[in-house]
């Protein structure tokens, strides 16, 4: 029996071998208890979730994310690295083996290429845990698979990729959660709600302040790990020769991976922590869906030749239509929102402080504004899939944060102030910044995705 003909029910109750060819085994059973028995949720109700990319960030929250949603089935894992993607299926049997009485599960496939993984119709939503620079192909063909994404963030490497993604999101109705957690913290919460609703005045400006990223000089090439498909791997970025600190250590998931510091797949701290922290600040502040008309800022970069590349220390400030600011800098992470009557500032991670105090006295009436709350990041995208709804963190809201990230290169890069045009998405007058706004040179055959998709 061909998988692609069967439903999702038969699918998770016997996942035929015949589908798809895959460079590991698909499983054949997945035990009845484990799908609709003993009080659990039914399979028909469960959403059928695959696992793109294995490494730290999958394995320690997203996977266990997913697996503490009784309404979710995790069914599927893959990664460019064999040893990577193992444990991550081991981890996901090992967890439904408990509720198991003979202690033992198999029903997790294993693809060593994504776009397999996409092709199997049975699969409801994906998570893309992958480094940033395959977030978008990824997406994308996972949208036209009719797929629903939550996808990590910072989502894009430009601002003209984040246009094209948002834009396929919302010609293809499929629910996208930009997957930060933020939203979710009951601490970050009652600040943006107490920002929204007025109890510091008019908001004037508001500063986030992210870790310092560290600096590597050159290092020399190395074999490639035998687990590895380092070309796959590179996928859509320039090809350079492998080294241990340019992608991720080998046999380890505990150590941070040093594709985060390299601007070959990644804007650093800027985005990686700005893609939390601004999400708050422009929330709290009902921004989160629009840009800035002004950025200007200064920042310093790593020698020239060293590995690690990315941005070190930077301070961008970003005017908004109506005059409210927003200053990102480099420091410990925290937000903090200043208004005509009083300021509110959350150090990470439940750490609040206001001015004055009688702030934390109040508690929104039925006239107030009731920002909506999702006990995790994976509750809510969920919860949008089987309703349809909109969730907290869409893809627009992604765009527009990473797209600040963006902006903020392009003005320490050229030295001088620029004035942005946010429904356009344009610099006004300047086509020296505008050429910088091009999504970047995607390696063969990858440029075809954005060249077909434009």
């Amino acid at each position: 029996m061909n998988t692609e003909n069967l439903s999702r029910r038969i699918f998770l109750q016997r996942t035929a071998a015949v589908a798809v060819t895959t460079a590991f085994p698909v499983p054949t059973i997945v035990p009845a208890s484990a799908l609709g028995g003993n009080g659990a949720v039914a399979p028909g109700s469960r959403i059928t979730v695959g696992f793109i990319g294995t490494g730290r960030q999958c394995v320690y929250s997203n996977i266990h994310g997913f697996l503490r949603e009784p309404d979710a089935q995790c069914v599927a894992v893959c990664d460019v690295d064999s040893w990577r993607m193992e444990h991550a299926r081991k981890i996901i049997e090992e967890s439904y083996a408990k509720a198991q009485p003979s202690g033992a599960f198999k029903g997790c496939a294993q693809f060593s290429d994504w776009r397999e993984l996409l092709a199997r119709k049975e699969i409801d939503a994906v998570m893309i845990s992958t480094p940033d620079h395959w977030h978008v192909p990824m997406a994308i063909t996972a949208l036209r698979q009719g797929k629903d994404i939550a996808c990590e963030k910072p989502l894009t490497r430009s601002i003209a990729e984040g246009r094209l993604l948002s834009n396929w999101v919302t010609k293809s109705r499929r629910v996208f959660r930009t997957d930060s957690e933020f939203r979710s913290s009951r601490i970050m919460h009652r600040a943006a709600q107490l920002v929204r609703n007025g109890r510091i005045g008019a908001l004037r400006q508001m500063i986030t302040t992210t870790p310092k990223d560290p600096t590597l000089e050159a290092q020399p090439d190395m074999p490639t790990p035998k687990e590895l498909d380092y070309e796959m791997w590179q996928g859509p970025a320039v090809r350079r020769p492998y080294t241990v600190q340019r992608v991720h250590p080998p046999h380890d998931l505990k150590g941070r991976p040093g594709w985060i510091c390299v601007s070959d797949y990644a804007d650093g701290m800027l985005a990686n922590w700005g893609a939390h922290l601004n999400d708050i600040a422009l929330w709290a502040a009902d921004l989160d869906h629009t840009g800035p008309v002004i950025v200007e800022g200064t920042g310093k970069f790593p020698p020239k030749g060293n590995l690690w590349d990315v941005v070190l220390d930077f301070d961008v400030t970003f005017t908004y239509a109506n005059g409210v600011r927003l200053r990102c800098k480099t420091g410990s992470p925290a937000i903090r929102w200043e208004g005509t009557e009083g300021w509110i500032q959350v150090n990470y991670p439940d750490d609040i402080e206001v001015e004055p105090e009688s702030i934390l006295n109040w508690k929104p009436g039925p006239n107030d504004t009731h920002l909506a709350y999702k006990i995790s990041e994976k509750r809510d995208f969920l919860d949008g899939v089987k309703s349809r709804a909109p969730v907290l963190y869409d893809c627009e809201a992604g765009h527009r944060n990473n797209s600040l990230a963006h902006l903020s290169l392009i003005t320490i890069a050229l030295g001088r102030p620029l004035k942005w045009d946010p429904a356009g998405e344009r610099f006004v007058g300047d086509d020296e910044a505008n050429a910088r706004l091009k999504p970047i040179a995607w390696h063969e055959p990858w440029d075809k995705l954005v060249t077909q998709s434009l």
